[in-house]
């Protein structure tokens, strides 16, 4: 078994309070801000707080924070950096009070909040029954369809979802004083996710990733990075991690890729606007977590080279060669051969 990580205490006060407002949920821009430093020092105390606690990467690092007490589901600073307007003067997408309402997480174990506080949601096939309604909100899905997604070829005995759907909407119920408005309502053709009842995760970073787009085409590149940041703070861990069946897997699968394409756009836009070791350093624990990414590692060669690190950069590409040969059997792509010449051609010169 691995050793534990460290405890939060041997961090530095400076460190500890940059784990916390990564663990409220803060960008970098708002980090420096709220502590009077520089935002490229950030990135750097960051680096050193993943290296003394042993984490492999921001998402680890909020996770942690969680996890050691420092920060507490609901509370923390993101609540005094709501309804900032935007550039253009627009409510940004993230500006919400964060403890209002029922809140669902699934992109990490599964978590429910109601009003900010912790709601335990039962076993974990019953957590997939919930997770298999909310990563589907717009549409009813039926009993038979939830048996193949949940428990594929071994069914229950017995009738078990509509006691799940039962316990869940006791256990989400909503209203004034705990009332009786159903979370999951139901249908001729199934049980629906009431999307005005609750608020999940999954639906928001989609929001805020949209809003990254738009953003990008009206030439923001400042406000795509900081909503694509919001999006990726949204991630604590493997999605739907500890959940059974072969939709948990596929949707899993499918939310760990979007992860990785929020992170490398972000990248792309922090090294246009010239955040050279902000982007490296995010990049270089998005590797060291999917050393088998080809477009991950091809990101970062061009990075360290912007950041006159051309011998790192090719040493990215022998290492992920190496990897590819090992446990693949595989050469390198196109797209990494093809970064790795331009960067011998253009040297330093970029």
């Amino acid at each position: 078994m691995p050793p534990s990580p460290p405890a939060v205490a041997a961090l530095d006060p400076r460190q500890r309070d940059v784990l916390y407002a990564i663990g409220c949920g803060l960008t970098d821009a708002e980090i420096a801000a709220s502590l009077a430093i520089p935002e490229r020092a950030v990135a750097g105390h960051l680096g050193r707080i993943l290296a003394t606690l042993r984490l492999r990467d921001r998402a680890a690092a909020i996770v942690h924070a969680f996890d050691c007490g420092l920060v507490t589901p609901g509370h923390g600073p993101r609540r005094r950096a709501a309804d900032t307007p935007s550039r253009t003067g627009a409510r940004r997408p993230a500006d919400r009070t964060p403890d209002a309402g029922l809140r669902i997480s699934l992109l990490g174990p599964p978590r429910a909040w109601r009003d900010g506080r912790p709601v335990g949601l039962g076993p974990a096939r019953q957590q997939a029954v919930l997770a298999a309604l909310a990563l589907r909100p717009d549409r009813a899905v039926g009993t038979h369809e939830l048996l193949d997604r949940i428990w594929g070829m071994e069914p229950p005995i017995g009738n078990v979802v509509p006691v799940y759907i039962y316990r869940l909407r006791k256990i989400l119920r909503t209203g004034p004083g705990g009332g009786t408005d159903p979370v999951i309502e139901r249908e001729q053709a199934g049980y629906r996710l009431n999307r005005r009842a609750v608020e999940v995760d999954v639906a928001r970073a989609e929001e805020l990733a949209a809003a990254a787009t738009t953003a990008e085409r009206a030439g923001d590149l400042a406000e795509a990075v900081r909503a694509c940041s919001q999006a990726l703070d949204l991630f604590y861990g493997e999605p739907l991690a500890g959940l059974p069946g072969r939709f948990a897997e596929l949707e899993r699968l499918r939310l760990t890729e979007h992860r990785i394409a929020l992170a490398q756009r972000k990248a792309e836009w922090q090294l246009q606007l010239g955040r050279t070791a902000e982007a490296t350093a995010e990049l270089s624990a998005l590797a060291t977590a999917h050393p088998l990414n080809e477009q991950v590692v091809a990101l970062l060669m061009r990075a360290l080279h912007r950041g006159g690190r051309q011998a790192e950069a090719l040493a990215a590409f022998d290492r992920t060669r190496h990897r590819l040969g090992e446990e693949l059997g595989v050469l390198p792509g196109e797209l990494l051969r093809r970064t790795r010449q331009t960067l011998l051609s253009r040297g330093r010169s970029s």
